[in-house]
C-alpha cells in the first residue's frame, strides 16, 4: 500500500505527471540506452522503440499503477502486472535491473518536470516505483520458479525441422528440441520469445504465440511478415521469412503468458482476426488433444479465405471437437471452400451468430477489432471478467480494458 504520507502528494501530483508521462518515457528511454547500450542487445525491441509503442506502454503502465495506488488502495492492478511479469519472464529480465531502470526514470522525471520535483514529490513516487517494482519481481521470480530455471536460463536452441508457408505474408516453424533436458509443457494460449542475431550483430527478440500443443519434443509458431507501409519493415519477421531454413538452430525462451485456456468447463468463445488466430489455433489444439467436450466457438475475420492463416488446422480441430462451431467473416465477399458453419460477408458482426450462454471470451487481432467486439459482447451483458484479450508488442489498452 501507499503510504499515508505519500498519498496525498501522489494524488496532487498524478495529474501533471500524467501530462508528462509520455515525455518522461521518451527521455528515460534515450538516456538509459545512452548508458546502457547493451540492453538494445537481446533484451528491448528496438523497432517498439523506434515507433514510441515502448514509451507509450511504459507510460501508461506506471500512471496505471499509480492511479490504482490512489483510487484503489486495496487492489493492485493484477491485470497488468501479470502481463508485463510474463513478458519480463519471456525475456529473461532479472531482479537487479529493476535498479538500473529506476535510477534513470528518475533522472527523466527531474529532467522534465525541473524545480516540480521537490525532495517530497521525489520521496512519493519513488514508493511508487519500488511497489510496483517489488510487485514483478515477486510475480517473476514465481513464474522463473515454477518453470525450474533462473532469468539467465530460460533461452534454448532448437532445430527448425519444418517451415511451412500459410498465406503469402505467414509462415509457420515447426521446431524440435536439441539437448535432452526436459520440455515443460507450454499452457494453452501462451507465447515464446524468439531471439534472433541481427546483421549488425545485435540480438533481437520477439514474442510468439504457440500454434500446436506440445508433444514434449516440438513447438510451432507462426511469423507474420511485417511490412514497412512507409516505416521500416519488421527485421525479426523479415529475417525469418527470407533466411531461417530447415536444419538451422534457432533461439527460443520457455513459454510465458498469462492469456491461458480457461479450465472451469465452461463454454468457450474465441474471436480473432487476422494472424490473431496464433493463439485460438494453441488453444484449439489443446483443446482437440484433450478431447474436448465442452462447447467451443471459432469466430474468425479475414480479408478471404487465401488471407487466413492457420485455416485447414483451426477448421480440421473445430470439427473434430463434438460441440465445436466456427464463423468466419470476409471483407472480400461471403465465398468460403471449407464447410464452416457460416460464411458472412464484411467484418465480424456478432448478431449473425448465436454466441452461448455463461462462456468464456479470448480475443486476439488489431487493437480496433478487439476494442469492437469487446464493446459489443458488454453491451450484450458479458462481464468484463468473462472477456481476456492478448496484443501482439507493446500492450497500449490497459486503460481501457481493465
Amino acid at each position: 500500500m501507499l503510504s499515508e504520507k505519500a498519498k496525498p502528494v501522489i494524488e496532487a501530483t498524478l495529474p501533471v505527471v500524467g501530462e508528462n508521462i509520455g515525455a518522461i518515457a521518451e527521455r528515460f528511454y534515450a538516456h538509459l540506452f545512452g548508458e546502457h547500450p547493451e540492453l538494445l542487445d537481446g533484451t528491448f525491441n528496438r523497432g517498439n522503440q523506434a515507433e514510441g509503442a515502448q514509451q507509450k506502454a511504459l507510460a501508461g503502465s506506471v500512471a496505471m499503477f499509480a492511479s490504482a495506488l490512489v483510487n484503489h488502495p486495496d487492489h493492485l492492478p493484477e491485470h497488468l502486472l501479470n502481463r508485463v511479469a510474463h513478458k519480463h519472464t519471456s525475456l529473461g529480465i532479472r531482479a537487479d535491473q529493476y535498479q538500473v531502470v529506476h535510477d534513470h526514470l528518475f533522472w527523466a522525471i527531474a529532467d522534465v518536470l525541473g524545480d516540480a520535483v521537490t525532495p517530497e514529490v521525489a520521496a512519493a513516487w519513488d514508493e511508487v516505483y519500488w511497489l510496483m517494482a517489488f510487485a514483478l519481481i515477486n510475480r517473476e521470480r514465481g513464474l522463473y520458479s515454477a518453470r525450474g530455471v533462473r532469468a539467465e536460463t530460460v533461452w534454448r536452441d532448437w532445430e527448425v525441422i519444418e517451415k511451412v508457408r500459410e498465406t503469402d505474408d505467414v509462415v509457420t516453424f515447426r521446431v524440435k528440441r536439441i539437448d535432452d533436458r526436459l520440455v515443460k509443457t507450454s499452457l494453452p494460449g501462451q507465447y515464446v520469445s524468439v531471439k534472433m542475431l541481427m546483421p549488425d550483430g545485435v540480438h533481437q527478440p520477439r514474442q510468439y504465440s504457440l500454434t500446436q500443443a506440445d508433444d514434449g519434443e516440438h513447438r510451432s509458431f507462426a511469423v507474420k511478415r511485417v511490412s514497412g507501409n512507409g516505416k521500416p519493415a519488421g527485421e525479426v519477421s523479415t529475417l525469418l521469412h527470407d533466411t531461417v531454413q530447415v536444419g538451422d538452430t534457432i533461439t527460443m525462451s520457455l513459454p510465458f503468458g498469462d492469456v491461458v485456456l480457461d479450465d472451469s468447463g465452461r463454454p468457450v468463445v474465441f474471436a480473432s482476426a487476422g494472424i490473431g488466430i496464433t493463439p485460438m489455433a494453441g488453444m484449439l489444439s489443446h483443446l482437440t488433444a484433450a478431447g474436448s467436450h465442452l462447447d467451443v466457438t471459432l469466430l474468425h475475420a479475414d480479408l478471404d479465405e487465401a488471407s487466413w492463416a492457420l485455416r485447414r488446422q483451426v477448421f480440421d480441430d473445430v470439427r473434430k471437437l463434438p460441440n465445436g462451431k466456427l464463423h468466419v467473416w470476409f471483407e472480400r465477399g461471403a465465398e468460403c471452400s471449407l464447410p464452416v458453419d457460416g460464411v458472412h460477408s464484411g467484418t465480424m458482426d456478432l448478431s449473425d451468430v448465436d454466441l452461448p450462454a455463461g462462456a468464456v471470451y479470448y480475443l486476439c487481432g488489431p487493437l480496433p477489432f478487439m476494442k469492437a467486439v469487446r464493446s459489443t459482447l458488454i453491451d450484450r451483458g458479458v462481464s468484463t471478467q468473462d472477456i481476456q484479450y492478448e496484443v501482439f508488442g507493446p500492450d497500449l489498452w490497459q486503460a481501457d480494458a481493465d
